[in-house]
């Protein structure tokens, strides 16, 4: 995938990037498939510009398809050929359907034993003896008995705790306890979901999951995927096949045994190994004093054993074939689990992301950007991945619309994830089995698919800016392998103020520390932020003793003011009392006036150019300005737009102040070249003339002219308005065409200024012609278009094609539609 695109300028690369950066769909193959309609799909992908895509097989996939046969491997060899054919990139997916480890069950088919596996704790009476056999099923393995002294139904007391060791196949408790608990490995009897119909989640054939902590089970699975794929379309690794995609592998299995933790055989042992005693195994229930200490030590020995048993030896076997493991893990924030992927990924599905109710910075759940591409940047990787939209309409099936995926990429972007892999692109939507499998298919069959080059253009130059670039970053954010905090960052989002998650592990292994700096690859930290002071290992406390000594900063938010084992240079006790604190302590990279939450800044460096990435995440349009300190020949580049501009800036004693306009939903990207130098006046034009013209607004409320060719337009459907509550439309989908006139003065047109169609409200896509020219599309409010270039003077023909949600149709709900304006066309003068 790697094009250094070398003899190119950075403008170009921005304004045609390489494909490298394509944006990478998961493909649902989920019907009957055949070799001829896969090769007219890839062919569809690519002219609109999507030039890559991973392999999934799905539910649907009919059982004359078996998954690792013969006619399946044929038509994965019929798709990777013709994406050799149009240099497009393959990533192949592991499994069948989800989540990864058991190849659809065939890892356990043979061998029973290699079938997913937890610990069960059962509670009995002790005080007469319990005949094991009596308690335990084909294939349980006792692994302790101990006796407990319980001081209610939750909490014990854990220095009480003893073993009790079995005598002739019975246990029975010491005089003087009664509360006797087994801790028994046993089968999960957890399931994956397959590929044919009656394989889903609780139906009979849902196939077995794997025990992923069994390095034996890995190889096997290994044997039957990976190598397989190898056998078949081996001569296309490294070149159009690019990367293994493992997904969310559970260590239990969906649907398995409640009450279970992740177990495996000998792993009493590892457990011991974290610090832990034997009879410490109750607390992974009970609660005690030192409960989250062990439970910490628990994940810490399951996290390092899924790390040596399934991720490590799909990484090494991926390495050795000349590809990437990508893929996430089951967690949002588990950082630590990305270590041996190539390409570190994460997850954002189910909307726990959103634009609504501060669902984009509250919670664990947004961390998950950052996880992946923090991971990637202290670990040299140079691309991070996310898949992202499955299941994230608000209202879970096909309201998700066009400004909301605009919202989601470039949530990401700023945050340093530069491949997307839209969920998903679907082979078929026949039937609701497969329309209703983890909706929308955001690509071919959606509205937007006309249009969709311009979501895959602006994926790849902003994927682009995003890669072979250092982010800013002067504060590192201390967080644990399965743990990243979110409190304490909230107000550097909303203050633009640019930090990194840094593993403990990685400060203290794979950082060098000194005068004041944490260095660890291409990031350079003078600040470490610390929130919750209790948690941290001893080596972890020394580091940051000795980053202080050498002058580096250390902010600790801690709400308990008796516990102060960090060696903090500042402490606070709430997150409000963060920024004051910093900007006593550290200049702003980025300041914003007015100040804005809702805006994200990335300031990256690529080619010894500065660039401030600027994206829109809030509802209300931002007019403002933006101070850096960098100075230099600034130009604005917009990446949906496919423009660059020189920028309106001014100089000053604080660097360089630029004008912003941001509306909903928008992004811009500021480029300061500092070998260029330059005078104030120099870099000063006006790049929104409108703010000092005359103006005439023409209101189009009349006259409107309104058909459809999908369906037949009822007589009161005269104007403007949504049609959606209209009788017999209530759960109609399609296009509605609009048609009116408007007269511009012959004035206007004899020196360039704007005109500038604004539609008010339209719902959802708006499609526009003036005169019989196609003006643009717009797919999320504001629906303005500058129609300069189109109007001639005189009577001007107005044509909106506007297209509603499919959810009304699938769903059967009632969203807005049509155009409902007000429509206006407003003339600036001189």
């Amino acid at each position: 995938m790697h094009d250094p695109q070398v003899n190119r300028s950075l403008q170009q690369q921005f304004l045609e990037p390489s494909e490298e950066f394509t944006p990478v769909p998961f493909w649902f193959w989920n019907d009957a498939l055949t070799s001829e309609e896969i090769v007219k799909q890839i062919n569809g992908f690519a002219e609109k510009g999507v030039m890559g895509f991973v392999i999934h097989p799905r539910i649907g996939i009919p059982e004359s398809i078996p998954y690792l046969s013969d006619v399946y491997m044929d038509l994965v060899e019929a798709a990777v050929k013709e994406a050799n054919h149009l240099g497009m990139t393959v990533f192949l997916y592991d499994e069948a359907m989800y989540p990864s480890g058991s190849a659809k069950g065939l890892v356990v088919q043979d061998d029973p034993a290699f079938a997913s596996r937890g610990l069960r704790m059962l509670e009995l009476d002790g005080s007469k003896p319990v005949v094991l056999s009596d308690v335990l099923e084909p294939g349980d393995a006792l692994i302790s008995a101990q006796s407990v002294t319980k001081q209610d139904d939750k909490k014990i007391d854990s220095e009480a705790t003893q073993v009790v060791e079995p005598v002739n196949g019975t246990v029975q408790c010491p005089a003087g306890s009664s509360n006797l608990v087994l801790f028994i490995e046993t089968y999960s009897r957890g399931t994956i979901r397959g590929i044919h119909f009656g394989e889903d989640d609780g139906e009979p054939n849902a196939p077995a999951a794997a025990d992923l902590l069994n390095p034996l089970a890995t190889q096997k699975f290994i044997r039957l995927t990976h190598q397989r794929y190898y056998e078949r379309v081996g001569t296309y690794f490294g070149n159009t096949i690019q990367a293994m995609f493992t997904d969310e592998p559970d260590i239990l299995g969906r649907r398995h045994v409640k009450g279970l933790k992740a177990w495996t055989g000998e792993f009493l042992a590892c457990f011991m190994q974290e610090g832990c005693k034997e009879t410490d195994l109750p607390l992974l229930w009970f609660e005690a004093d030192n409960s989250e200490t062990v439970r910490s030590a628990y994940r810490k020995a399951v996290n390092k054993r899924m790390v040596e048993a399934y991720y490590k030896p799909l990484s090494d076997w991926c390495a050795e074939h000349g590809i990437a493991l990508t893929g996430h893990p089951a967690a949002s924030d588990e950082i630590g689990l990305l270590e041996h992927f190539q390409i570190p990924g994460q997850d954002v599905v189910w909307r726990w992301v959103a634009p609504e109710n501060g669902k984009a910075l509250e919670g664990r759940h947004t961390t998950m950007a950052k996880c992946s591409s923090d991971a990637a940047r202290h670990r040299g990787r140079r691309r991070n991945l996310n898949e992202f939209l499955g299941v994230c309409s608000s209202g879970g099936g096909w309201a998700l619309n066009g400004g909301d995926v605009k919202w989601y990429m470039d949530w990401l972007l700023v945050r340093g994830v530069n491949l997307l892999c839209p969920h998903a692109f679907y082979y078929s939507v026949d039937g609701p089995r497969r329309f209703n499998e983890r909706p929308p298919d955001v690509g071919p069959n959606n509205i937007w698919w006309p249009h969709y080059r311009l979501f895959s253009d602006y994926m790849k130059r902003m994927s682009w800016l995003m890669t072979d670039s250092v982010n800013m970053a002067p504060i590192a954010v201390l967080c644990r392998e399965d743990w990243l905090p979110w409190q304490a960052v909230k107000p550097l989002f909303e203050h633009q103020i640019e930090f990194n998650y840094l593993e403990e592990s990685l400060l203290v292994k794979a950082s060098t520390i000194d005068n004041g700096y944490i260095r660890i690859k291409d990031q350079a930290y003078s600040i470490v932020l610390v929130e919750n002071e209790r948690l941290w290992e001893e080596k972890t406390k020394k580091a940051l003793q000795l980053f202080r000594d050498g002058g580096g900063i250390v902010i600790v938010l801690h709400t308990d003011k008796q516990e102060q084992s960090l060696a903090a240079t500042i402490r606070i006790t709430a997150p409000n009392r963060l920024i004051p604190e910093l900007d006593n302590v550290m200049p702003r990279d980025v300041v914003l006036d007015p100040p804005s939450p809702d805006i994200r800044v990335s300031h990256v460096v690529k080619e010894d150019h500065h660039f401030y990435v600027l994206v829109h995440e809030g509802e209300q349009a931002y007019e403002g300005k933006l101070t850096v300190a960098v100075t230099g020949r600034v130009e604005r580049w917009d990446p949906w737009e496919c423009s660059i501009d020189l920028a309106d800036a001014r100089l000053s004693n604080d660097g360089t102040t630029i004008p912003v306009l941001l509306d909903r939903r928008q992004s811009m990207v500021y480029s300061i070249d500092p070998s260029v130098q330059v005078h104030e006046e120099s870099n000063t034009v006006n790049t929104d003339v409108s703010t000092d013209l005359d103006k005439t607004v023409h209101s189009l409320t009349d006259e409107w002219m309104v058909a459809a060719s999908q369906f037949p337009v009822p007589s009161t459907l005269t104007g403007l308005g949504d049609w959606s509550h209209m009788e017999g439309l209530e759960h109609l989908s399609g296009t509605v065409h609009y048609a009116n006139h408007f007269v511009v003065e012959s004035e206007h047109l004899q020196q360039p200024t704007p005109v500038v169609l604004d539609l008010g409200e339209a719902y959802e896509m708006a499609e526009v012609w003036v005169n019989e020219q196609f003006v643009g599309v717009r797919m999320w409010h504001p629906y303005t278009f500058n129609i300069e270039s189109f109007v001639k003077p005189g009577d001007n023909e107005l044509r909106i094609a506007v297209t509603n949600s499919l959810a009304n149709r699938i769903d059967r709900v009632q969203l807005p539609s049509g155009l409902i304006g007000p429509v206006s066309v407003t003339e600036y003068r001189m």
